[in-house]
């Protein structure tokens, strides 16, 4: 494969359920060739709700496309894949509202995606160049998800688990499990280290492969 010149940027997708391993993996890839290559979250797209009274915010379903603001997420893919740098909004997941501050992204020949719900739009699926599943048990992910939300997002031990049981769990199984039907590649991450590590060395020469950065 020849290198990408600058009027053509590769979109990475990485797709799976909640505590599947997606971030990690997209820091991963970043770290191959970080001035060549940028990541972005799908997380930072969630609807702005402060106009939804507080305490009725933690009952509204995060885990359906709809809670996503993909038109705007689109437009910024677009404009990523076309060499323009974008202002990323940033979400707050203890209050459930946009901080109402961007970031300047820039685009770069290599753009990284990764978010839950990536892969239900089918525009959203047109921008992708290669896409990876990252497949986990539901224990696990579960799990991983209870150490994230206590850990990271303020959320209490029961709160985190009552959203998993009646719109996390289900929602997968509606939205983001049928995502491996798109899947170029799909990683197992069930806790055998030396098999993501494996798949993740695989990505890394994809995207050396695609840089011109192989020997």
């Amino acid at each position: 494969m020849n290198p990408i010149n600058n009027k053509h940027h590769f979109i990475i997708a990485i797709a799976g359920g909640t505590g599947s391993g997606k971030t990690y993996i997209a820091r991963k890839l970043h770290e191959v060739a970080p001035n060549q290559t940028v990541s972005i979250s799908h997380d930072n797209y969630y609807h702005d709700r402060r106009d939804v009274p507080e305490e009725k915010r933690k009952n509204i379903n995060y885990d359906e496309p709809s809670a996503l603001d993909n038109k705007t997420f689109l437009e910024h893919l677009k404009q990523l894949k076309a060499g323009q740098s974008i202002d990323m909004p940033q979400y707050d997941f203890g209050t459930h509202t946009d901080k109402r501050d961007t970031i300047r992204v820039h685009s770069a020949p290599v753009i990284i995606v990764e978010g839950i719900l990536i892969l239900t739009d089918p525009e959203i699926r047109k921008l992708f160049d290669l896409t990876v599943f990252v497949d986990v048990k539901p224990d696990i992910r579960l799990a991983r998800r209870l150490e994230r939300d206590v850990g990271e997002r303020d959320r209490t031990w029961e709160e985190s688990i009552n959203q998993y049981l009646v719109s996390a769990g289900p929602m997968h199984d509606k939205y983001v499990e049928p995502g491996k039907e798109f899947a170029d590649i799909i990683i197992n991450n069930n806790g055998d280290e030396v098999d993501l590590k494996n798949s993740i060395i695989t990505l890394q020469a994809r995207i050396k492969e695609i840089l011109g950065l192989c020997n």
